[in-house]
């Protein structure tokens, strides 16, 4: 950018970044830089103070991916900008969000456009699409998404003209790297950085009798009022797998959305991880809003990360835990100052949350052995996310094989 704008090749440029990142990672990072003078406009706060922000003389205006519609509106889809940089590029991987579509409208505005991330994937090389079309506006992948299926891929699980998802064809994986291969660029950390040692630790989890016996009976019930395998979807799957995962993690949402509390098996599990580190910060990963209450109940000097002032609160040192959810804290936050323990006190199915989360302590600059502890319980849904975790399989097609399973025992204990 500096170079750029040097040259006189760019006047301005705008960068799109996850809200935590957005409002000040970039910023913070580019003072560490003795020989760049880049200044930096925020967007962001409300309506009048994004557009006053937008009227500030800057060389790089920052925004936060969830006003890029707004954006492009207020601008009448003409950018006042040279070069687009979008942080996190795999948050514009589905090609039919508002927020594709509208940077999509205004990409004969920049004459340079750049985009980064660790998951270029996440899910099957279908996510590769969108953001390869930012990049050239299909010069490599074709103009539209169904020219990109219909070459490289072909149906998958189908129910009469419905198709849930696509396979990639044989070979056909060799056939994106080699048409993409021009426009981008791969570094891998390994290569370039000395990082510390990772330590991936599975904590196993008993869970008490009688909460072992509910979720039996739970997931006995819940499997047997699922259709045949053939008609199982993503949406049922998941659905699903939340109420297990939910019960390993110690209590469930009931049908009128009230709490049921099952155990507190992970809690203790969790308190002996954090004595055992006599007083080293620990980041802690929760799933869903009732993990994360009870964690508050119980741990009373914990923090949750809600904004920058926590994150900068955690590098200083002030902060013994930190409560965080992976989707909030997935992409671009420098937390490898604050401490190197994290816990992942509930899983996900998600391998880009995954391994961007635990990016956060485990990156440049972290100068400890990071420790991953993984709380599985015993003879749940747990086990079968930290298989497919392990096996860097987690995903879509992972959920589903796992509720199949599940589904076939229970009825041939069934009869």
């Amino acid at each position: 950018m500096q170079e750029l704008i040097d040259d006189f090749a760019v006047g301005k440029v705008l960068i799109i970044a996850p809200k935590t990142v957005a409002e000040s990672t970039w910023q913070d990072e580019a003072g560490k830089w003795n020989h760049l003078n880049l200044t930096f406009s925020t967007v962001m706060g409300t309506a009048a103070q994004r557009e006053a922000a937008l009227r500030k003389k800057a060389d790089c205006y920052v925004i936060n991916r969830e006003n890029v519609v707004w954006l492009c509106e207020h601008y009448k889809f003409r950018l006042p900008f040279d070069m687009v940089i979008i942080d996190e590029s795999s948050s514009f991987k589905n090609h039919q969000a508002k927020r594709f579509r509208a940077l999509k409208k205004c990409l004969p505005c920049f004459k340079h456009v750049v985009i980064l991330t660790g998951t270029p994937a996440p899910n099957t090389l279908m996510d590769v699409w969108s953001q390869v079309y930012l990049l050239n506006q299909g010069a490599a992948l074709g103009k539209t998404i169904s020219c990109y299926r219909e070459k490289y891929f072909r149906p998958g699980q189908t129910n009469g003209y419905i198709v849930y998802n696509y396979r990639l064809r044989p070979g056909a994986d060799k056939e994106i790297y080699k048409a993409i291969e021009p426009w981008v660029m791969s570094l891998k950390a390994e290569d370039y950085l000395k990082l510390p040692e990772r330590i991936d630790n599975v904590v196993s989890v008993d869970l008490p009798p009688a909460a072992m016996k509910t979720y039996r009976q739970m997931e006995h019930d819940y499997c047997l009022s699922l259709d045949a395998d053939e008609d199982i979807t993503a949406a049922s799957a998941a659905a699903l797998s939340n109420k297990l995962l939910q019960m390993a993690n110690g209590a469930v949402y009931d049908d009128e959305g009230g709490v049921m509390q099952l155990h507190d098996a992970k809690i203790a599990k969790l308190s002996e991880i954090i004595e055992a580190n006599d007083g080293q910060p620990v980041l802690v990963f929760y799933s869903y809003k009732h993990d994360l209450a009870k964690l508050k109940k119980i741990f009373t000097n914990a923090k949750i990360l809600k904004s920058s002032q926590e994150m900068k609160d955690w590098n200083a040192g002030k902060i013994d835990i930190l409560l965080a959810h992976p989707a909030s804290t997935a992409y671009g936050l420098n937390l490898q100052a604050g401490g190197h323990i994290i816990v992942w006190f509930g899983l996900t199915w998600s391998l880009e949350l995954y391994q961007q989360a635990n990016a956060r302590l485990y990156r440049q600059g972290q100068d400890k052995p990071v420790i991953i502890h993984h709380l599985v319980a015993k003879g749940t849904m747990d086990e079968s996310v930290m298989k497919a975790i392990k096996n860097k399989a987690a995903g879509q097609d992972a959920l589903l094989e796992a509720v199949k399973a599940r589904i076939r025992e229970a009825r041939k204990n069934n009869g």
